[in-house]
C-alpha cells in the first residue's frame, strides 16, 4: 500500500478500485494522506468515487456471472438463508446498492444484487450515490484533521 501513495491520484484510483472489489484493501488512508498533502480535494474525491464504483460494478459483474447453486455448493450456506437473503435484495435492491460502501458487507451486497440480475442502472446510479457521499464524508472528515 505504500507504493501507491508515490502515485498520487492512480494510486488513489488503484486502491479505490481494490477497496470495492473482493480484495481487503482501505483506500481512505491515501485519500487522507493526498488531500493533507495539498491534492485538490475535488479532484481525489472525484478520482476515488470513480475508482470504488468501478470496483463494486465489477464485483455485481462478478455475481452476474455466477448461480445461486454455486452458493449452496462451494460456500455451504443453506437453501434456506440463500432464499431469505434473495428476497431481501429483491426487494430493497436500490438500498443494498447505495449501501455498497460498508466495509465487509457491501462487497457482498454487490455480488448478491449481480446474482439476482437487479436493474443494472438504478444499482449503478445507487452505487454511485452510496461511494460519492461517503468520499465526501471522509473528505470532510479529513479536512477537519489536518
Amino acid at each position: 500500500m505504500e507504493g501507491l501513495f508515490d502515485y498520487s491520484l492512480w494510486g488513489l484510483f488503484l486502491a479505490s478500485f481494490l477497496a470495492a472489489t473482493v480484495v481487503p484493501f482501505s483506500s481512505e488512508a491515501i485519500l487522507t494522506f493526498l488531500i493533507a498533502s495539498g491534492t485538490d480535494v475535488y479532484s481525489a474525491v472525484l478520482v476515488a468515487t470513480a475508482g470504488n464504483w468501478l470496483g463494486g460494478m465489477s464485483s455485481f459483474a462478478i455475481g452476474y456471472l455466477g448461480k445461486w447453486e454455486w452458493i449452496e455448493k462451494y460456500l455451504r450456506i443453506r437453501r434456506e438463508s440463500i432464499e431469505k437473503w434473495h428476497n431481501r435484495l429483491y426487494k430493497k435492491g436500490a438500498v443494498f446498492a447505495f449501501l455498497s460502501w460498508v466495509p465487509a458487507v457491501g462487497d457482498i451486497f454487490a455480488v448478491g444484487l449481480g446474482l439476482l440480475r437487479a436493474n443494472i442502472w438504478i444499482t449503478a446510479v445507487a452505487m454511485l450515490a452510496g461511494k460519492l457521499l461517503r468520499y465526501i464524508i471522509w473528505a470532510w472528515l479529513s479536512g477537519l484533521v489536518f
